[in-house]
């Protein structure tokens, strides 16, 4: 465990992970549960550093089944799966809750980070198409996108304004101004 990085406190035999305990990996995800010849077996959880978790029952270091709970709380079903489809773009806030007023929607399940001009919110970080490159929020390089990930991320992540779009602030700070008549000249009374 020293050349890796990871760590374990917990219950051992002739030197073996065995019993109850934790595991730490060297990326931050830890396993807590119980381990049999030095491996995840019984019931055990882990968890990841982006706040989500998966709680299974393991045999000789395999999941034979076991449940993934999102950071929010939704819990991942492969059957019946309601959450952001291609029919239904809500969040799992927006079911779970209901939707905010007109003028309210959430465009994320988090605070939405600003996104220049140009650049598209991936969720992790921003994306830049004439490089292809994905930063994080704070400009740390993360990946470059292969051609797969560069046409989804065209196709559906939010971009950053490129032209304006007449909305403006009321006075209420949601609204914006009220719609102008529009009268078509062929149909004068």
């Amino acid at each position: 465990m020293q050349y890796t990085g990871s760590s374990y406190e917990g219950e051992r035999n002739k030197g073996r992970l065995e019993g109850e305990g934790k595991y730490s990996f060297s990326t931050g995800t830890v396993y807590d549960g119980a381990l049999n010849n030095g491996m995840f077996h019984g019931n055990g959880t882990l968890y990841f550093t982006n706040g989500s978790k998966y709680i299974a029952e393991w045999e000789n270091g395999f999941a034979q089944k076991g449940t993934y709970i999102f950071s929010d709380g939704l819990k991942f079903e492969e059957r019946d799966w309601d959450y952001c489809d291609g029919f239904d773009r809500r969040f799992y806030t927006e079911v779970s809750n209901g939707l905010q007023p007109a003028g309210r929607s959430q465009i994320t399940d988090k605070t939405a980070q600003n996104v220049e001009e140009g650049y598209y919110d991936v969720g992790d970080g921003v994306y830049d198409p004439e490089t292809r490159v994905v930063s994080d929020y704070q400009g740390k390089f993360l990946r470059n996108a292969d051609d797969d990930e560069h046409d989804w991320i065209l196709k559906t992540c939010r971009k950053g304004l490129d032209e304006v779009t007449g909305f403006t602030r009321g006075w209420d700070g949601i609204s914006g101004p009220p719609p102008k008549l529009v009268v078509n000249p062929e149909e004068k009374h």
